[in-house]
């Protein structure tokens, strides 16, 4: 396989996404048009109003006064809401914006913020109670936040959430947590191979960092449920490095391992031929109520959404599309159907992917939730030097 370039750094996003599949990761770089989510941006608002609150300074405060911190939460939410919203906003390929979860933001917030007083003496003390030394004492124990860390040799990057000095009952240092917030569903019990490489991965590469350090232990901390799931493991920065050999950018994509968990929310796969042919083949499900779909356009109807679409078979693993005899009817409506009507306005005839279709019976159903793009497979990098 050419290689392109040898100049890249592996995050824990990275590694993951390559492990998942190494065509997903390879897309990945290809500069393609980012895709906001709901999900991603209201994690974003909770890490960024909790790096905010974390990084307050009270110097001339009154050390008894209360009531102050349910204010500032607020105030901080409804600011960050406010930038992630305007950044959401000017992302191309985005459903609707959803003024309706900033109430989970600042469930979220107050998760967090409960989970950081669960390593103090402050546990399960109200917020309406906090008095500024309080929050002083509270704040003693974040060592850092939102920390950028990388190796000695540049290749591995990642920035860690919170390192929190761990105390014992009688307030003395035992060692550092490496805590990474999660805003997402927690597990059911245990943590996930791709959680657990990530901790593993911020633990090893702080004690990289930080020659120096203490016992360092690492933690994954869940704010919708208020629980923290603890990890431990082998070294992986070994792991790590081979990764990286592995994954320098080349001109030609890699291979793909198409799968239900790596294909199932794939941003990439308008560009990716590879999840088509192996549907096309049984290998993934096309009976979920949710699905992609391949089509030509044969009927649309601009005033009442409705149209019709013949799915287009694979050809072969380049991309290449016939007609089926498979055929559906469908209802469009929200942001699916401006951009329907912007992808047949700008004179294209292709094929086109559908994103997130509702199936309902014989009718496929597309609204603010599904995505319309041109079938556009990408079989040589864009980033060649």
């Amino acid at each position: 396989m050419v290689e392109i370039s040898s100049q890249h750094q592996l995050s824990p996003s990275s590694w993951n996404r390559f492990e998942e599949c190494p065509r997903k990761y390879w897309l990945s770089r290809q500069r393609l048009p980012r895709k906001a989510s709901m999900p991603a941006s209201l994690g974003n608002v909770i890490h960024n109003s909790m790096e905010e609150i974390c990084n307050l300074d009270f110097t001339g405060h009154d050390d008894s006064e209360v009531g102050w911190l349910s204010k500032i939460m607020k105030k901080t939410i409804d600011k960050q809401w406010l930038i992630e919203k305007e950044i959401f906003l000017n992302t191309p390929r985005r459903p609707s914006w959803k003024s309706q979860s900033i109430g989970k933001a600042r469930e979220g917030l107050v998760g967090a913020l409960n989970l950081l007083f669960s390593k103090t003496k402050f546990a399960g003390k109200k917020f309406s109670e906090i008095t500024i030394k309080d929050w002083n004492e509270i704040k003693s124990i974040v060592i850092s936040n939102e920390e950028s860390l990388i190796s000695n040799d540049g290749r591995l990057i990642g920035r860690l959430d919170l390192l929190i000095d761990d105390l014992d009952e009688d307030g003395n240092s035992k060692g550092w947590i490496v805590a990474d917030l999660k805003t997402g569903k927690p597990p059911n019990s245990i943590l996930s191979e791709k959680v657990t490489r990530q901790l593993l991965f911020y633990r090893d590469l702080l004690k990289e960092s930080k020659p120096n350090h203490p016992s360092v232990s690492a933690e994954g901390w869940y704010s919708s449920n208020q629980k923290i799931y603890s990890t431990d493991g082998d070294f992986v920065l070994d792991d790590a490095i081979l990764a990286w050999n592995e994954m320098k950018l080349t001109i030609y994509p890699p291979e793909s391992t198409p799968s239900e968990e790596s294909c199932g929310f794939c941003e990439f796969k308008a560009w990716c031929p590879d999840w088509w042919l192996s549907r096309d083949k049984g290998h993934l499900s096309d009976k979920n109520t949710f699905r992609d779909e391949v089509v030509r356009i044969i009927k649309f109807d601009e005033i009442s959404g409705a149209a019709r679409f013949e799915r287009q078979a694979p050809v072969d693993i380049h991309g290449e599309l016939t007609s089926s005899d498979v055929s559906f009817g469908a209802l469009i409506k929200g942001r699916a159907l401006t951009q329907i009507k912007e992808l047949i306005s700008s004179d294209y005839e292709g094929p086109v992917f559908l994103g997130s279709v509702r199936s309902q019976g014989k009718i496929i159903h597309l609204g603010d939730w599904s995505e319309v793009l041109p079938w556009s497979p990408l079989l040589e990098s864009k980033r060649k030097v």
